[in-house]
C-alpha cells in the first residue's frame, strides 16, 4: 500500500507517498506515459465530496482511465444524522455535475466499500485506489478491510496500491517533528501551504453503468434495511431529547415548541442562490460553489450588500454567535467534514480577503475583522487537533488511542479487553483518559472491556470554539456509549467526571448498569423541591477575564496543586502527570474551555440524580480530599442517599491514581456483584 501524505519526506508539489508499514523509504509512481498510460485507477470520495482543492484527483487524473466512486456504505453513513445524509446528497450531486462538465463522472454504488471496489478493481484492471487518509477509528477499520480485500482479489501482474492521500496545510516534512506543545508549534512559524488546481481528467466512458444518485428516501430505507434490528429496539427506549428530559423530571409547566420554531423557519421563503439547502435552514450545503458563496458573505459581514443570499448569511451568523467566534464552526462545521470545501481553501480565502482589505498586506497585531479570525483560527485549530490525532495513531504508547468524531469534532479514547462487562472510565476537570493509566488493565484483567475517554475540551480530544456544560458533556457520553461500545455500561466518573456519569445514569438510565463516584462534584439538596435549571448558558466579560487569570495561575501553580490531591502518594503527581496538564493548556481553545467553568450549573443534586439508580451506585471516596469536605460530604450521602454503598479510602481528591490496585480491587468486586444480580433477574 502506498499513502500520498505531505508529512514524510520530499514530495512533488504537494503530494508523497508512504507505506502504513511506516518504512521510510518513498515510493514513486510512473509518470505520464510507460505503465501509468495503460492503468487505470479508482478515486474512492468518502468525506472528501469536493474537486476544488483536491490532490488525491490531481494525481488520479494522470492515469490513462478514472473511475472516480462514492459508496453508500452504511458503516459509514450510520455516523450520520438525517441532517448529514441531507447534506451528503446535495454535495454529491454537485460533485457528479463538476465531473460531467470536466468530461468525467461519479460512479454510485450501494454496499460494503470491499465488495464494490474489489470488484470495480477486477472489472477495469485498476491498478491504484486513491482514498483519503483518516483518523476516525471505524473509518480506518473500513479503510483497512478495502485493502485487504482488493489486494487479495487483484488478478493483476503489477500489484495493486492503495494510495491514502492528505491535503497538505502546514508545511511539515514528517509528523515525528510535530511538537507536542501547541506553543512550541507556533514557535516553528510554518507556512501554509496554497490549494492545487485541478487538471484536465480522464474522459469518462459512457457506456458504463455509473448508477444513479439516490433519494433521501432511498438512503433512509437502504440504511434501516440494513440495520441491526434487534440493536435499534433496545436503544428506542433512551430518550434523546436533553430538553424534554429535563421538563418531564423537573416538572416545567411551559414548554417552548422548538420543533414548531423549526418547522416555520423551514418554510420561510428563501432567497434564490440560497447556501442554506437542508430543511432546517441552520447549515452551509450545496456544492463546493455554494460553500465558497457562504464563506465570501460571511468574512464580508461588515459590508453593506444588496444581494438577499448574502444578506441571510449575516442573519444566521448572528443567530449562531453562542459565543464570539462561534458561528464559523456552526455554519461551516458540516460542510467541513463532508469535505465540500477543504481547510486550506478556507484559511487561503480568509487571508484573500484580509489582504483586500489591508492593501495586499497583513498586520502584524491580528485580523482586520471578527469573521476573518474566526474563519482563519477555526481551520488552522482543527487541523492542529487532526494533525495531533494522527500522530496519536502511531506513536508507541500504552494505550492504544482510537479516534471518535462527535458532532464534528475529534475525541480521543481507548479500550482494553475484548469481552465481558462493559466499563466506561470519564476523568475530571483538566485531566483526560491516561489519567486512568493504572486501572485500565487493572480493571479489565478480570475479564471486563474497559472503555476510557477524553471527553471534548480536555487532553488530546478537540477544543473547539462552544460553549460547554455539563449537559453537553453528558450527551457526549451518552451518544459514545449508543454509538461506539454499544451496549449498557458500568460508568466510572472522578470529580466532575462523576457529575456528568451521575447524569447519564439519571436521564437514560438503559444505558447505565450501574455508577461508581470517585471523589464526586456535585453536592446533596435535603428535601429538595422545585429545581430551577438553566440550559442556556451567556458567555460574560468577567468569564473572559477570569479565564485568563485562571490560566495563568494554574501554570504558575500546577505541580503544588496536583500534589495536594495526592496526601498519601505525592510521587504519583510525577513528572509525566503534570507535563501531560501543561502540554494541554497551551492548545487552541483551552481558554474557552475555562471559560465554562464560571458558567457551571450543578444545581442538579446528586441525590435528585441518583434518586433511580441508588441500588446500582457506589461511592469511593478519599476522604483526604482538598477540594472538599469528604466527612460532610459522606455523612449527607448516607442521611439522603439509602440504598447506595460507600468506600472510604485514606486518599486524596483522585485515589483511581493515587491508590490504584485498592480501588481496582473494589471496581472489580463491584462489577461482578452487579452482574452476578443481573445474571439473577434473567432467570427470573
Amino acid at each position: 500500500m502506498a499513502v500520498l501524505s505531505p508529512y514524510r519526506l520530499p514530495f512533488p508539489p504537494n503530494l508523497h507517498f508512504r507505506r502504513r508499514t511506516q518504512c521510510r523509504c518513498s515510493i514513486t509512481l510512473p509518470s505520464n506515459g510507460g505503465a501509468r498510460a495503460r492503468s487505470a485507477a479508482v478515486l474512492w470520495f468518502k468525506q472528501d465530496l469536493r474537486i476544488d482543492d483536491h490532490p488525491g484527483l490531481v494525481e488520479a487524473a494522470k492515469f490513462n482511465a478514472l473511475v472516480p466512486l462514492y459508496v453508500f456504505d452504511r458503516r459509514i453513513l450510520s455516523r450520520f444524522d438525517d441532517e448529514m445524509l441531507e447534506m451528503a446528497l446535495f454535495a454529491l450531486e454537485d460533485l457528479r455535475k463538476s465531473l460531467k462538465e470536466r468530461g468525467s463522472n461519479l460512479m454510485v454504488r450501494f454496499g460494503g466499500a470491499e465488495s464494490v471496489i474489489g470488484n470495480i478493481v477486477q472489472q477495469f484492471k485498476v491498478t491504484n485506489v486513491f482514498a483519503e487518509e483518516e483518523v476516525e477509528y471505524h473509518l480506518r477499520q473500513i479503510l483497512d478491510i478495502v485493502e485487504e480485500t482488493v489486494e487479495q482479489s487483484a488478478l493483476l501482474d503489477e500489484k495493486l496500491k492503495i494510495v491514502r492521500w492528505q491535503t497538505p496545510f502546514y508545511d511539515i516534512k514528517d509528523l515525528k517533528d510535530l511538537p507536542d506543545s501547541y506553543a512550541d508549534f507556533t514557535k516553528l512559524q510554518l507556512g501554509i501551504t496554497s490549494p492545487v488546481l485541478l487538471p484536465a481528467l480522464p474522459s469518462a466512458d459512457l457506456k458504463l453503468d455509473w448508477g444513479s444518485l439516490p433519494s433521501m428516501d432511498d438512503v433512509k430505507k437502504f440504511m434501516n434495511h440494513h440495520t441491526n434490528v434487534k440493536l435499534k429496539e433496545n436503544w428506542s427506549l433512551v430518550e434523546m431529547s436533553t430538553a424534554s428530559i429535563l421538563r418531564k423530571k423537573l416538572s416545567e409547566t411551559r414548554e417552548t415548541n422548538n420543533n414548531g420554531m423549526n418547522f416555520k423557519q423551514a418554510r420561510k421563503k428563501r432567497p434564490q442562490k440560497s447556501v442554506f439547502v437542508t430543511q432546517s435552514g441552520k447549515i452551509v450545503g450545496g456544492g463546493t460553489d455554494s460553500v465558497l458563496n457562504g464563506l465570501a458573505a460571511y468574512l464580508r459581514n461588515l459590508e453593506g450588500t444588496a444581494r438577499d443570499d448574502w444578506q441571510e448569511v449575516h442573519e444566521r451568523l448572528r443567530n449562531a454567535e453562542s459565543r464570539e467566534g462561534a458561528s464559523f464552526f456552526a455554519l461551516f462545521g458540516p460542510a467541513l467534514c463532508l469535505g465540500i470545501i477543504s481547510r486550506r481553501r478556507v484559511h487561503f480565502e480568509a487571508i484573500k480577503y484580509e489582504k483586500e482589505r489591508n492593501a495586499g498586506f497583513l498586520s502584524p497585531f491580528g485580523y482586520s475583522t471578527a469573521t476573518v479570525a474566526a474563519a482563519a483560527d477555526a481551520v488552522c485549530s482543527v487541523e492542529w487537533y487532526w494533525l495531533m490525532a494522527l500522530k496519536s495513531l502511531n506513536d508507541e504508547v500504552a494505550f492504544s488511542i482510537r479516534i471518535w468524531r462527535w458532532k464534528g469534532h475529534l475525541v480521543q479514547y481507548t479500550v482494553d479487553g475484548e469481552k465481558g462487562p462493559a466499563v466506561l472510565l470519564v476523568h475530571g476537570f483538566g485531566a483526560f483518559l491516561e489519567h486512568y493509566r493504572d486501572n485500565i488493565d487493572g480493571i479489565s484483567e478480570c475479564g471486563n472491556q474497559v472503555w476510557a475517554i477524553t471527553i471534548l475540551g480536555f487532553g488530546k480530544s478537540e477544543k473547539p470554539n462552544i460553549v460547554y456544560t455539563e449537559l453537553l458533556w453528558a450527551e457526549l457520553l451518552r451518544d459514545f456509549i449508543i454509538e461506539v461500545v454499544g451496549e449498557p455500561v458500568h460508568l466510572i466518573g472522578n470529580s466532575i467526571g462523576g457529575y456528568l456519569v451521575a447524569i447519564v445514569a439519571c436521564f437514560w438510565p438503559a444505558l447505565a448498569k450501574s455508577v461508581i463516584l470517585v471523589n464526586t462534584a456535585g453536592d446533596i439538596i435535603p428535601g429538595y423541591g422545585y429545581l430551577q435549571f438553566s440550559r442556556e448558558r451567556q458567555t460574560s466579560g468577567a468569564a473572559w477575564l477570569g479565564a485568563r487569570l485562571l490560566l495563568f495561575y494554574l501554570r504558575l501553580n500546577i505541580r503544588s496543586i496536583v500534589k495536594s490531591c495526592y496526601p498519601t502518594a505525592a510521587e504519583r503527581a510525577d513528572d509525566w502527570l503534570i507535563h501531560k496538564m501543561l502540554r494541554a493548556s497551551s492548545d487552541p481553545g483551552v481558554l474557552v474551555v475555562l471559560e465554562s467553568i464560571f458558567g457551571f450549573n450543578l444545581s442538579l443534586p446528586l441525590n435528585f440524580l441518583l434518586e433511580d439508580s441508588k441500588e446500582k451506585t457506589l461511592i469511593i471516596q478519599g476522604m483526604k480530599d482538598p477540594i472538599s469536605d469528604s466527612k460532610s460530604k459522606v455523612a449527607m450521602l448516607k442521611d439522603h442517599c439509602s440504598g447506595i454503598v460507600i468506600r472510604e479510602l485514606d486518599a486524596g481528591h483522585c485515589p483511581h491514581d493515587e491508590k490504584p490496585q485498592e480501588v481496582n480491587a473494589i471496581i472489580r468486586e463491584w462489577i461482578v456483584t452487579v452482574e452476578s444480580k443481573v445474571l439473577q433477574r434473567s432467570f427470573l
